[in-house]
């Protein structure tokens, strides 16, 4: 059998010649991408902080990039739960991943707030609007609806992307 490599559904060949990897409505897939796209936006991030704070210490940056691979780790994970079990609401791509972007920004900003203050402080003026460190929960929500659109579209949701076959 011979895979091709596709946008709408991702494959690689195997020594067994099944084309297993990545495909169509697949959790993997939906993990992949989240990575992926997780670590663009920690790349961003790790090589453009010290052009606008040069005084950010090398071990933040590495933790901005980690942090948003795992952030997309998790927005690609969590595409399996469409039905909330408790409340009993639909929760659809924009929900889970705006709500999972944004939690996840919150934590950051509670672990690093005075290194984010610093950063907010150099980037704006004092007094500004924009000067808190928690804007980077909205910058989650925005990150997050990008993956988890990207990673719905190409690897689908809920139980079709559950394979029973392993």
């Amino acid at each position: 059998m011979n895979c091709t490599l596709t946008l709408p559904g991702i494959a690689t060949e195997f020594l067994s010649g099944e084309c297993i990897m990545f495909k169509r409505n697949s959790l993997i897939t939906r993990i992949a991408i989240g990575k992926s796209i997780g670590l663009v936006v920690g790349l961003v991030g790790f090589l453009l902080l010290p052009l606008f704070s040069p005084e950010v210490p090398l071990l933040f940056r590495w933790g901005i990039l980690l942090w948003y691979i795992t952030v997309g780790a998790f927005i690609g994970v969590f595409g399996v739960f469409t039905w909330h079990p408790i409340l009993h609401l639909p929760m659809p791509w924009w929900f889970r991943s705006s709500i999972i972007g944004a939690w996840m920004n919150f934590v950051l900003t509670l672990f690093t707030y005075e290194q984010l203050h610093l950063m907010m402080l150099a980037f704006f003026s004092e007094g500004s609007l924009f000067q808190s460190p928690f804007w980077l929960v909205l910058e989650g929500a925005v990150i997050g609806l990008v993956i988890g659109y990207v990673a719905t579209r190409i690897g689908g949701e809920g139980k079709e992307i559950i394979d029973e076959e392993i």
